[in-house]
Parts: C-alpha cells; structure tokens; sequence
C-alpha cells in the first residue's frame, strides 16, 4: 500500500477549480523542482502568517490520512486537510508569490476567494 492509498479522495464539483497560480508562482514552483528536486504544497489552516501555504521537498512529509489532493501547480501537488476544506466551504485557492516573506521557509501566500 502506498501513502496515497490513504488520502481521502477528492472529485471537485463543476465548474469548481480549488487551485490556480500566477504566472509568477508558477514560474518560482518550477525554480524550486528544478533547483532543488519535486515539491509539494500543504495549505496550512493556522491563522495570519500560519495560513500561508508550505512548499516543502516532496518527500520532507508524507501525506496524512486526512489530506485531499485539491490538484496540481506545475505538475507539483497541493493538499489540504479534509476537515479544513470544508469548514472553509470548498474554497478557491490562489496561489502566489511576494518579495520577503516568513524568513527561512520556502512559503507563497494564497488567497481564498
């Protein structure tokens, strides 16, 4: 069995698109898999810097049994817990990127819409 056997799985309703980047997310996510190696993006559910997305090195953290794989940025999965998405009402989540940020972290803020 494997980690992704466990995920809860995840079928968007029509015309929902849970995740979408800007050019310039996209362009930073694919500098990082070709810089350092595959990653993969958790939406934390913390508050103010804490709800910042993590990018992290694929294999850094496995997935949990909670997670829901909400799609793809560049090839690169975006999970979020189960239980998050739907106290948030299946949010919309767009991905981006700004100049400075948390120090030592490899983070994109998103915003819900």
């Amino acid at each position: 069995m494997s980690a992704t056997d466990d995920l809860v799985r995840f079928t968007p309703r029509a015309g929902h698109t849970p995740i979408t980047a800007t050019p310039r997310a996209a362009a930073m996510v694919r500098h990082l898999v070709r810089d350092h190696a595959p990653v993969a993006i958790y939406q934390s559910g913390g508050c103010c810097d804490g709800s910042l997305p993590l990018c992290l090195l694929a294999d850094e953290l496995g997935q949990g049994p909670g997670d829901v794989l909400l799609g793809h940025v560049e090839g690169q999965p975006f999970y979020i817990d189960a239980d998050q998405y739907d106290r948030w009402n299946e949010p919309e989540f767009l991905l981006d990127t700004n100049d400075g940020g948390p120090r030592g972290s490899r983070s994109a803020p998103a915003t819900r819409t």
